[in-house]
């Protein structure tokens, strides 16, 4: 056998190997109805105490108060077990400078390896001072997340119903379902997504639900310093997200795609994406 046709051979093989897969799950579905359904029957979710009927969560975020100290990345991989490496994030921050002469903004991460060079380890993150001795004429910090959104495409994508929106607002993964396709990674117009390699499943941000659905706040607004990261219930007018919308003249990223985050920003420029 050529080289040739073994490698096309191994090809057809992983592609059946998938399609089985999608067909098992479907099968699951379709006998337990969905995720969805498969919740239904209870009084509540995730627990008998907390009723998601009852929330309508939402997210805001105040570009002009963010510092960039990166505290909220590293809270939120402790909290919720992320990889100790510079390659996985449920959230992350971007760092905007424009310098003297130049036509668009430089853009970087805690991933960059500049980055990472300055923090000395993977599992601590820092933004290095590479602008020191250019003339920089404004520069600011970009905090990013799933977006949450009310009409979110990975949902749409994904072909075993393992990623699906809950009844507050959240747009969840159930591990049991995802085969690790990575559709719905390549669906995200946010990129807020990644294939957790351990598990084999897609992961992103959850608001810490385990946490949202115990009265805290998830652990990135928990953490920050400055006030720049918000969270509360829409369905409550006194919330602080809802303040924050009354009062500031909100708006959301690549409105133009249709997924209608329910996450909202002040203080961002047009070449923010």
């Amino acid at each position: 056998m050529s080289e040739e046709i073994k490698q096309t051979d191994q090809k057809r093989r992983g592609f059946l190997g998938v399609a089985a897969k999608v067909a098992a799950c479907t099968y699951a579905l379709l006998g337990t109805g969905s995720v969805l359904s498969a919740v239904a029957g209870k009084k509540s979710f995730p627990t008998e105490d907390y009723e998601w009927t009852e929330h309508n969560w939402g997210y805001a975020i105040d570009a002009t108060k963010c510092i960039g100290c990166l505290r909220c990345v590293e809270a939120c991989k402790n909290e919720n077990g992320v990889a100790k490496n510079a390659h996985h994030f449920r959230t992350w921050v971007e760092r905007y400078t424009w310098i003297e002469g130049e036509d668009k903004p430089r853009v970087d991460s805690q991933n960059d390896p500049g980055n990472i060079a300055a923090s000395g380890s993977e599992g601590e993150y820092r933004f290095d001072d590479r602008y020191k001795d250019m003339k920089v004429v404004k520069s600011y910090f970009v905090p990013k997340m799933c977006n949450h959104c009310k009409d979110p495409s990975c949902v749409q994508v994904c072909p075993t119903g393992a990623t699906f929106k809950t009844k507050d607002g959240a747009v969840l993964v159930d591990k049991k379902y995802c085969i690790g396709c990575q559709y719905c990674v390549q669906g995200c117009p946010y990129a807020a997504r990644y294939l957790n390699e351990e598990g084999q499943h897609a992961d992103k941000c959850t608001w810490c639900y385990h946490r949202i659905t115990k009265g805290m706040n998830p652990a990135c607004v928990e953490i920050c310093p400055t006030g720049s990261r918000m969270f509360g219930d829409y369905n409550d007018k006194n919330s602080v997200v809802n303040k924050f919308i009354r009062e500031n003249r909100v708006q959301v990223l690549k409105p133009e795609t249709g997924n209608n985050p329910t996450t909202v920003y002040i203080g961002l420029d047009k070449e923010v994406c």
